[in-house]
């Protein structure tokens, strides 16, 4: 996926917004897992469970392999790394800009003297 592919990113986000596919890709993250293994936590079909696979694969979050008679499903961490460089490249902008605004705020309070003393010193002569 590249960062300026605006529809997978709304494919891959719009996957993720459903929390049966959020719990999917946590367990999925401590390895590879079958539908009825998947299925199992869930009150839900394991046709539902595997409805909800195939729109993570369709995001090309997970993808399946085939073993024997197994199809085992695997996280795609390369895809998640996409989607969270993208989400970093925002989150840099924004700490650069409090950063700056804490220099500023630096800055002011140590030209006027620091604003907590003076409240002090008003408050104690009254």
């Amino acid at each position: 996926m590249l960062i300026s592919d605006d529809a997978a990113l709304d494919v891959a986000f719009m996957a993720l917004a459903d929390p049966v596919r959020r719990r999917l890709i946590a367990r999925l993250s401590r390895g590879p897992a079958t539908v009825n293994e998947l299925a199992e936590p869930f009150e839900i079909s394991k046709q539902a469970v595997s409805k909800h696979i195939q729109v993570l694969e369709q995001a090309e979050l997970v993808t399946r392999t085939r073993d024997a008679q197994r199809r085992p499903v695997h996280l795609n961490p390369a895809r998640l790394e996409a989607l969270t460089a993208w989400i970093d490249q925002y989150r840099l902008i924004r700490e650069g800009q409090f950063r700056s605004l804490d220099a500023v705020l630096r800055s002011s309070t140590a030209h006027s003297g620091g604003h907590h003393s003076g409240d002090q010193s008003t408050q104690e002569s009254r």
